[in-house]
């Protein structure tokens, strides 16, 4: 049975679509995703994240229990800051794509994806093991809204003391907001400037409606999440990142530091494909055609052989066309590719990542 979130009856009173994911009831759409995908690249929407997980790493070696299990290099990173960053199995494979805060000298915060909370606490346990630090699973201790868009730091202003001019992109800072302790983090995951915040999920609520009331801000489901994201060129873990991909072929090798000091589980096998180019390479699509490409569809060369998939796509609302992230043959050419739609080969233009930046 779904777990329900601190605001799932805030979202049945707001008559949102529901659905399971992540073994959540989660608002999937208010009214139109389009319109809150329109809301976030032009003024607010606000975002129910309370299904993330928040795993705490704490104690003298935390840093260097982090730098162990992780394929990044965490113990240099300053009080204040946070880093995207992915737990790998032994032979490269992603387990999960997280994002490390340093609250305290010893203390850190990983977010994981719902799905993958288990696997990332277990993994990050056993591999702790060896160092002074103790892994806490505190995911039931808290609430996580995100407040993204264009508008969203002078919404957050009027509600807050916090000093968020002064918050860089990947930062965080404890303060209080609407009346509640939060911990802000100016992160996200739709390609704007925005906020996420850490509260208490008896605090949820409260909070959420007084952020919902502010001019602009309109509240946005995963469907817009998705496109936002898509359009951004972020990666959805099950989608773009699994078990079987690793960072290099998904572009992402920038995480990955081989040239840090300490080992980390999967460097002799990531540093061996940092070496030879990888078998397959992402790409972005935009159709000529008004079909959109879906997940799992099979990408053609000009003479009709399969040469890739899609691993996700959607119609733009920001572009005004289909688009799609798609795995292709690193030897397949650019030119006279197309999407296999259900029998017919729509041609798409292969077009670099990301689909939308801000400006």
């Amino acid at each position: 049975m779904s777990r329900k979130t601190p605001l799932y009856e805030v979202h049945a009173d707001l008559g949102a679509t529901l659905v399971d994911f992540a073994g959540y009831r989660m608002p999937l759409r208010y009214d139109s995703e389009t319109a809150e995908h329109r809301a976030v690249r032009t003024a607010a929407g606000l975002f129910d994240l309370s299904h993330m997980g928040e795993i705490f790493v704490s104690g003298p070696g935390a840093g260097a229990a982090l730098d162990y299990a992780l394929v990044g290099e965490l113990s240099p990173l300053a009080v204040g800051k946070a880093r995207y960053t992915m737990i790998c199995a032994p032979d490269g494979g992603v387990l999960d794509d997280l994002i490390v805060y340093r609250l305290a000298a010893e203390t850190f915060l990983v977010v994981a994806n719902a799905a993958n909370t288990d696997t990332v606490r277990a993994e990050l346990t056993e591999r702790a093991a060896g160092f002074e630090a103790a892994v806490d699973d505190r995911s039931a201790s808290y609430a996580l809204i995100a407040l993204q868009g264009p508008r969203s730091q002078a919404v957050l202003s009027e509600h807050t003391d916090a000093p968020l001019a002064d918050l860089r992109y990947y930062a965080v800072l404890a303060g209080e907001v609407g009346g509640v302790d939060a911990l802000i983090a100016r992160t996200g995951y739709t390609g704007e400037d925005g906020f996420e915040l850490f509260v208490s999920p008896g605090d949820a609520v409260a909070l959420w409606r007084r952020l919902a009331d502010a001019e602009d801000v309109v509240p946005a489901g995963l469907s817009a999440r998705d496109t936002l994201r898509l359009e951004a060129g972020m990666p959805l873990y099950g989608n773009e990142l699994t078990a079987e991909t690793t960072p290099y072929e998904a572009g992402l090798g920038r995480v990955v530091k081989l040239g840090k000091k300490a080992d980390f589980v999967g460097r002799s096998a990531l540093a061996a494909q940092a070496e030879t180019a990888p078998g397959r390479r992402l790409v972005g699509l935009v159709a000529r055609g008004r079909r959109a490409p879906r997940k799992g569809y099979p990408v053609v060369g000009s003479d009709g052989t399969p040469c890739g998939v899609v691993t996700s796509g959607a119609p733009s609302p920001t572009l005004g066309r289909p688009i799609a992230m798609a795995y292709v043959d690193s030897g397949a050419a650019d030119s006279g590719l197309a999407v296999d739609v259900r029998g017919r080969h729509e041609p798409v233009d292969v077009v670099p990542l990301p689909f939308y930046k801000r400006s």
